[in-house]
């Protein structure tokens, strides 16, 4: 049965969906970016998600919106550091840290994180190492070729499914049990709009046959919620503009075996969850 566990507990996602809120300390990332770099407001909107039902709360120091120039290991702990501290005060929920560098995860374990999430891949970094040494939860998230590459021209159920057999692989050399491992498509990351449409209408494909882990769908205000909803030549809605989408492909990622949304609007997303997960049982 799905669960994802970690030091100080695990999530049970058998029959309940979980919602994983964000909060980007940045000054840049491509939809909230300034808004929580200081410790007291990433704390007051931490408390804000805890209360609308978030699960656990996912915190980033560096954006990987497309076009985003890299920052180093220690600026991303100099602005991760405050804000992991004052939200880890603030709230019981597990948190997450949104990264790729060693150190930086390294550290966050220390200040109270539970999970790393790493959007590089992780399979040459030594992440899958430092969780399975540490105890924490890994979710391992497919780059394809980086946030700016389009991606047109690979099917991304398989390219996506190949690298979650990689990675399952990887994991077991490591020790890291499978209930402290979360998979993730990486919508927005390397497969253009239609491979993220195909990878949530095609999850169950995806997923078919594989060892049973926890999966996490990300497609929170990216492209894919906005472009399908626009006519030829349309402007598409701005990024606090595309819930309606966010929570349509979300929807169809939950009913094809999704067990974790990472969203911005917590509020609606879990009332949507919710309503989901009651009629899935209604339909069993």
């Amino acid at each position: 049965m799905p669960c994802l566990s970690f030091r100080s507990g695990k999530l049970e996602l058998t029959g309940r969906t979980a919602v994983m809120g964000i909060l980007n300390a940045t000054p840049d990332s491509f939809s909230d970016g300034g808004k929580y770099q200081e410790p007291e407001q990433a704390a007051i909107r931490a408390r804000q998600m805890e209360e609308e039902g978030a699960d656990l709360i996912d915190i980033g120091a560096q954006s990987t919106r497309p076009g985003h120039v890299p920052i180093s290991a220690e600026e991303e702990w100099g602005r991760l550091e405050p804000v992991l501290r004052s939200v880890r005060r603030a709230v019981a929920v597990p948190l997450s840290i949104d990264t790729y560098y060693h150190s930086v995860a390294r550290a966050a374990l220390a200040c109270g994180a539970d999970i790393l999430n790493d959007v590089s891949g992780g399979e040459t970094n030594g992440l899958p190492e430092l969780a399975a040494e540490t105890g924490a939860a890994l979710i391992l998230m497919h780059a394809g070729k980086g946030a700016d590459d389009d991606g047109e021209g690979q099917d991304a159920v398989e390219t996506v499914r190949a690298y979650f057999e990689r990675v399952l692989r990887l994991a077991e050399r490591v020790g890291l049990p499978r209930e402290r491992l979360c998979l993730d498509p990486g919508i927005g990351f390397g497969k253009g709009r239609r491979g993220d449409l195909r990878l949530a209408a095609c999850l169950p494909e995806l997923l078919r046959g594989l060892p049973e882990t926890a999966v996490l769908f990300g497609a929170s205000r990216k492209r894919v919620t906005a472009f399908f909803s626009v006519a030829e030549g349309e402007t598409p809605p701005a990024f606090d503009q595309r819930l309606g989408g966010t929570i349509a492909i979300h929807t169809a990622a939950q009913l094809g075996g999704a067990h974790i949304l990472r969203v911005h609007d917590v509020a609606p997303a879990v009332q949507a969850a919710r309503l989901i997960d009651a009629l899935r049982r209604e339909a069993e």
